[in-house]
């Protein structure tokens, strides 16, 4: 019995820990364009606010601190005793947020995000550690999904959840009653997460060698890897269409006239469903038919569902559309980001897996975070139409640099190791 209930006690700690990381990241982005949105904060500056997240590209910078620095409360373990802490200020970060004003104060606002978005990240970095070390590599598998479910819901919370509680409480109630759920995190890492068994090989003890052997040597492993300018180009423009239209959507649906309930149902409730239904199919078609050809189908379907936003710019206030509109893009965006997924894991050397694969997906998100901050002017500047026909073309120079990858470099598709 004890066997098979420490197991069990695992995943459910990583599906709550799992809600805990997941939480924030709204709260820094959709939700809070919607917010800005209506406190009629100009496109250019909404567009600026996906700057707020460069944590969570960077992380990786400080992790080796939380990997070898002693903990704040150290009595409770070298990653419950980070955690803990890190998920108070996060609490209290959150309800500072909603104690700002978008409409009167901006620049406050955006600074306590920020706050919020580094402690979120922080927090990914010491969840991602207890994650791999609580569980076997036979059942790495369990984990991750439970920790995925967890992350999902509370993403849900914090979108659609909190566009119907600003709805009916305001924007400081809900931001409150947010910050509250970070709870669910701290009761778990306090009352049911069990410490996990230290690393068996000791860390290098001077910090040059930690440096080395936690950042330089996964770089440098990559950097020998045949075509890596052209692997590292895809990886950093293959989101490039989907980053510069998704920081305007929550302004975007504003302008349309629709309302915090018709979004939260839609875009929250529907769109989540639609995500993980796009995720689950890309999973089975990259088993049909390879990681490559998984790869150019589903990038040719991100690319073009931007064409979705076209066509409910020029219907305008059309629920109707508003539900394809969500449902072909969620879709087609999960089954890009199952087959990416795939091709950055199949990336990794089994050396460096996890830190590989943490600078890949930190590459990944570099244009979401420094080009997309430029959508908002664009935006203004363009109009809704001309701005989303933009976006579509933009998915161009990642898409060459596919097609020029895949040729002279395909994927291995047995699973062999790089």
């Amino acid at each position: 019995m004890m066997t098979w209930l420490r197991p069990d006690r695992t995943l459910a700690v990583l599906f709550l820990l799992g809600f805990s990381a997941g939480l924030p990241l709204p709260l820094t982005g959709f939700t809070l364009r919607q917010w800005f949105s209506e406190g009629g904060v100009p496109l250019g500056e909404i567009g600026l606010t996906a700057l707020i997240g460069l944590a969570y590209t960077f992380k990786f910078v400080w992790a080796p601190i939380l990997d070898h620095a002693r903990p704040p409360l150290a009595a409770l373990g070298r990653r419950r005793g980070w955690l803990a802490p890190v998920q108070m200020a996060l609490a209290l970060a959150i309800a500072g947020l909603g104690l700002t004003d978008p409409a009167v104060n901006a620049r406050a606002t955006v600074t306590v995000a920020v706050a919020v978005a580094f402690l979120s990240a922080t927090q990914d970095i010491v969840i991602d550690a207890f994650r791999i070390e609580s569980l076997p590599p036979n059942r790495q598998g369990l984990g991750l999904a439970a920790y995925v479910w967890g992350y999902r819901v509370a993403m849900l919370a914090g979108n659609a959840g909190a566009l119907i509680m600003a709805e009916f409480l305001g924007w400081r109630a809900a931001f409150l009653l947010l910050a509250s759920l970070i709870g669910v995190g701290l009761a778990t890492t306090l009352f049911l997460a069990r410490e996990p068994l230290p690393p068996g090989t000791p860390a290098p003890a001077a910090w040059g060698a930690r440096l080395r052997l936690a950042v330089i040597d996964p770089f440098r492993d990559m950097l020998t890897r045949p075509g890596w300018p052209l692997i590292l180009g895809f990886v950093a423009l293959y989101k490039l269409g989907e980053a510069l239209a998704g920081i305007m959507t929550a302004p975007f649906y504003r302008a349309l006239g629709f309302s915090r309930l018709d979004v939260a149902a839609v875009s929250g409730v529907f769109g989540l469903v639609a995500t993980l239904a796009g995720v689950a199919l890309g999973g089975v078609l990259v088993a049909a038919i390879g990681v490559g050809r998984a790869l150019l189908v589903t990038g040719l379907g991100q690319m073009l569902s931007n064409l979705m936003y076209v066509a409910l710019s020029e219907a305008g206030h059309s629920v109707t559309m508003l539900w394809l509109q969500v449902g072909v893009e969620n879709t087609t965006d999960g089954l890009a980001d199952a087959a990416f997924v795939a091709y950055l894991s199949g990336l990794t050397s089994v050396a460096f897996t996890a830190t590989q694969y943490a600078l890949l997906s930190s590459l990944a998100a570099v244009p979401l975070r420094t080009l997309g901050a430029t959508s908002g002017y664009l935006a203004e500047a363009m109009g809704w139409t001309p701005f989303f026909l933009l976006t579509t073309a933009a998915a161009l120079p990642g898409m060459a640099l596919m097609l020029a990858l895949l040729r002279r470099f395909p994927p291995r598709e047995n699973g062999d190791p790089q």
